[in-house]
């Protein structure tokens, strides 16, 4: 094995460097925030879309959008004469929402404040987030159905998930159970292959709804009736 020598290293820590103020740079400016946080809802917008989220002209837009594409943040995905914009993948959507977490302990915004709709149930790019979340993945971590680190599924939780009919990707690519820390809770939800099998399990089920282009998630009579039964979540207003 060739060991590197000083200056390859100093390459290396330029390089990364160089990388690492560049996605700083692209995210910092608030128009671009409000676009990725728009996209932190899982699906693709449009640039005249995204441009009255951050309520910027869309010639303006189209430059953020530049900037957020240089960055590596975003993707654009043509499907005939239209362009749709989405997160590059669920490692962005983890970065924004661990900065979000960080922002709002330095902003300390009075709790009675704190948006309810999106504080209860959100999505966190392709998986669930508030406090249902946080109540589900505490019952997961009481009940033995993910390890110590939440970094996978116990044999129990397989099973569990196969039993209440959520459906895994045996051949996923990206992290198969992962906690995230969530912005508003500032506890652990549950994120990876997991955390998407389930959110979509939910929806199917027709226990949560969601609007084209909000991150706020309802729970249904139904959902919250399930929720409480499955994972004893217990909501406000129940």
């Amino acid at each position: 094995m060739t060991l590197l020598t000083a200056p390859e290293t100093r390459q290396e820590n330029d390089a990364l460097e160089i990388a690492v103020s560049t996605v700083a740079a692209a995210m910092a400016d608030p128009s671009r925030v409000r676009m990725l946080c728009a996209l932190m809802d899982g699906r693709a917008w449009t640039a005249t879309e995204l441009s009255a989220v951050a309520d910027i002209a869309p010639s303006t837009a189209s430059a953020h959008l530049a900037k957020l594409m240089n960055g590596r943040l975003i993707l654009c995905l043509s499907q005939g004469r239209h362009r749709y914009y989405r997160l590059t993948g669920s490692e962005v959507a983890g970065l924004i929402e661990n900065m979000m977490g960080v922002s709002w302990q330095r902003f300390q915004m009075p709790e009675t404040r704190t948006p309810s709709r999106l504080r209860q149930a959100r999505t966190c790019y392709d998986h669930l987030a508030g406090e249902a979340a946080v109540a589900i993945y505490r019952y997961m971590e009481q009940a033995a159905w993910i390890d110590a680190q939440g970094s996978a599924l116990t044999e129990e939780g397989k099973r569990q998930f196969q039993r209440l009919g959520v459906m895994l990707d045996p051949q996923t690519r990206r992290k198969p159970c992962a906690a995230c820390l969530d912005w508003s809770e500032r506890r652990f939800h549950l994120g990876g292959d997991a955390g998407a099998a389930l959110l979509l399990m939910l929806e199917q089920k027709g226990w949560i709804t969601r609007t084209q282009g909000y991150r706020e998630v309802t729970i249904t009579r139904e959902g919250a009736s399930a929720l409480r039964r499955l994972f004893r979540v217990e909501l406000c207003g129940d």
